[in-house]
């Protein structure tokens, strides 16, 4: 375990219960400073993974997470995350942690151990060949995690190591690794803070570039948004105004004749058709918003 980056000490921490509190902010400040350079170094790697999971998803695969502790819960996050700003249903993007819904807020001891429970929680979901799993284990030698790629690699199905080391047990039951070595902590093992947070980059990576490929946004508009509160509601008004050069009373309006789907009203109004059929003309050109615009 002593050659694990994530489990090293850190010397620029060595004395940190000897400083002030500003003088704890500006060391963990310069320690998360580095932890965009190390994503970064794994462009490659993460663009490859996204590229994977789009290509499932235009096939009707899914994507998993799966993972313990931190990093479980910040794969249920990410999935959480999904069906309001992508319109995407809950089955699309799963997020699965060691020892189930308590897990979430409370350590639940010895989940991370078991390996033939990632199984059944994968199985629970049907998971199948068609399907993604990214194995979160910032460590990267959770049993749990192991399990689940395992089995996830038995079945043919796709399977992506997100790790904080630069070898691991993951690697060789990845398809893809992705492994930002941010670094030991400023506290010792506590993978919570610089590893976490890299963990949350690239999973914010790995759902919004697959929803940008599959046409889930126009530009930077987030035009398959979910309008499940009154700022969603207002933000659909202000896309479908932008877009169709609309005023916000008659964007409202031909939101309400779509049922609030932000696409469909765009195209409703650009081409003057009715709901139905710009669903329609949308489906033949797979859901992307650009293609289906009146050509200019």
């Amino acid at each position: 375990m002593l050659n694990l980056t994530t489990e090293q000490r850190n010397p620029a921490s060595a004395q940190v219960d000897t400083l002030s509190a500003r003088q704890i902010v500006d060391l963990m400040n310069s320690q998360d400073a580095l932890i965009a350079e190390a994503v970064a170094r794994e462009s490659e790697n993460i663009s490859r993974a996204i590229e994977i999971i789009a290509d499932r998803f235009r096939n009707g695969g899914r994507l998993f997470y799966q993972g313990a502790g931190t990093s479980g819960r910040l794969g249920v996050l990410d999935a959480s995350e999904c069906p309001p700003t992508f319109s995407t249903p809950p089955s699309m993007v799963v997020g699965i942690i060691a020892g189930g819904q308590r897990a979430l807020t409370n350590a639940v001891e010895g989940a991370e151990d078991n390996p033939d429970q990632a199984r059944s929680d994968l199985e629970l979901h049907h998971f199948s060949s068609k399907d993604v799993l990214v194995g979160i284990a910032t460590s990267g030698r959770t049993p749990y995690v192991l399990g689940g790629l395992k089995y996830a690699r038995s079945l043919g199905a796709a399977t992506v190591g997100f790790t904080c080391n630069e070898s691991s047990e993951l690697h060789p039951l990845s398809d893809i690794v992705i492994a930002p070595v941010v670094g030991p902590e400023i506290v010792s093992g506590s993978t919570r803070l610089k590893a976490g947070t890299a963990t949350k980059m690239v999973l914010n990576m790995l759902t919004t570039g697959a929803m940008v490929l599959i046409g889930k946004t126009y530009g930077n508009l987030m035009v398959d948004l979910r309008a499940s509160n009154e700022k969603l509601k207002l933000r659909s008004i202000r896309i479908v105004a932008e877009i169709a050069e609309l005023t916000p009373p008659k964007a409202e309006e031909i939101l309400l004749a779509c049922q609030g789907e932000v696409k469909t009203a765009i195209v409703a109004s650009l081409h003057q058709i009715d709901a139905q059929a710009a669903r329609e003309l949308l489906t033949s050109h797979d859901g992307q918003l650009r293609a289906a615009l009146p050509q200019q």
